[in-house]
């Protein structure tokens, strides 16, 4: 499954944000993320991707997200 794909769904699950209004050019403070709910997406992308995000700086789009996790 691809990176975005995956964000999409943990957004779906947690946050019942509809997947069809999340793209890479979406902002996080668009979407209503804040950054409690910021913390729990990476422990669950953390998971599902099986990487260790370490401490990601500077994410402020999905696109960012994307491209951080697919460099790990």
């Amino acid at each position: 499954m691809a990176t975005l794909d995956t964000i999409k769904n943990i957004l779906n699950e947690n946050l019942d944000i509809d997947p069809e209004t999340v793209g890479e050019e979406s902002t996080f403070e668009s979407l209503g993320i804040d950054s409690l709910d910021m913390v729990e997406l990476i422990c669950d992308l953390e998971e599902a991707c099986e990487v260790d995000f370490g401490e990601p700086e500077n994410l402020e789009t999905v696109g960012d997200l994307v491209k951080y996790v697919d460099s790990l």
